[in-house]
Order: C-alpha cells, then sequence, then structure tokens
C-alpha cells in the first residue's frame, strides 16, 4: 500500500471506447485538460509526457501497464516545480468498467512516500480535470475553468 494515495471514482455517459480515446488523444486531452496534451507511444515501456501548452514538459513517465480500454498505469513524476520534482515517481492507474449505459473511471495516483505534495497537488487538480472530461463527453462542452492554462504556472 502506498503511503500517499489519492482516489477518484466518477461515472460518465459514455462507451469505454470513447472514454479511453478522451483519456490517451493529444487533441481531446487539450479540450478538457487546460491545453495540455500527452505524449506517447502507448506500450508497455515507453515514455509519457504531458505538455504544457507553452511547451514546457510538466510532467514525465513511463507506461507501466496498458490494456486499451480497461486499464493504463503510468509512472509519474511532476517536471515544472522543484519541489515536486524531487519527490520523484509517483504511480497512476485509469481503471475504466462498463456500468450500464455509464463507464465507471476510477483514478488511482499513488506515491510510496509518507505525506507526499505531489499526491496533495493531485488531489486538487484530478477533480477539475475529471468533471471537465465528464462534461465535454457528455455535453460536448468542457468545464469553463479547464480552458486555458492558469496564468503563472
Amino acid at each position: 500500500m502506498a503511503d500517499s494515495r489519492f482516489v477518484y471514482v466518477t461515472y460518465i455517459r459514455t462507451t469505454p471506447e470513447k472514454l479511453w480515446q478522451a483519456l490517451t488523444d493529444p487533441e481531446f486531452t487539450r479540450r478538457f485538460w487546460s491545453e495540455c496534451w500527452q505524449e506517447s507511444e502507448w506500450k508497455t515501456g515507453t515514455s509519457w509526457r504531458l505538455m504544457i501548452p507553452d511547451g514546457r514538459v510538466g510532467d514525465s513517465g513511463e507506461i507501466l501497464e496498458i490494456d486499451p480500454p480497461r486499464r493504463l498505469v503510468v509512472s509519474w513524476r511532476n517536471e515544472f516545480k522543484p519541489e515536486l520534482r524531487e519527490e520523484g515517481y509517483s504511480r497512476m492507474t485509469y481503471e475504466l468498467e462498463q456500468q450500464g449505459g455509464s463507464v465507471k473511471l476510477t483514478i488511482i495516483h499513488e506515491m510510496d512516500r509518507p505525506g507526499s505534495k505531489f499526491i496533495e497537488a493531485v488531489s486538487g487538480g484530478w477533480p477539475m480535470i475529471l468533471s471537465s472530461l465528464k462534461s465535454l463527453l457528455e455535453t460536448g462542452e468542457p468545464l469553463e475553468e479547464t480552458h486555458h492554462w492558469p496564468k503563472g504556472m
């Protein structure tokens, strides 16, 4: 069990395939994740990066496990805040499970470090990002708050 852990569960009226695409397609991701996008070959052992709109690498890691459209596990380290980067790599897991006409999306973000500042930071960010994703898939529009990268970050 990780020393620091954040778990978030939401239900989205979509299919596992559409949700998987939303979570991994760079152009779709930009629409709900403050103009950020992910770069990866989406194969076990390949690199993964979350890119900030100004071209900086926001986060980086490696694809540890991938089973489309059911499960993705990524090692994840923050790259743009030195105090978070020094904590090292966390582990983020997406689990997608069909539940009738919806998909249960579970996010588990954890780190073997007690009192992780990084896990505290993502626990404040994931709910907004995932709410915007849900809104985009269900209504065609993301949350206004996630249209642009926050100024000064």
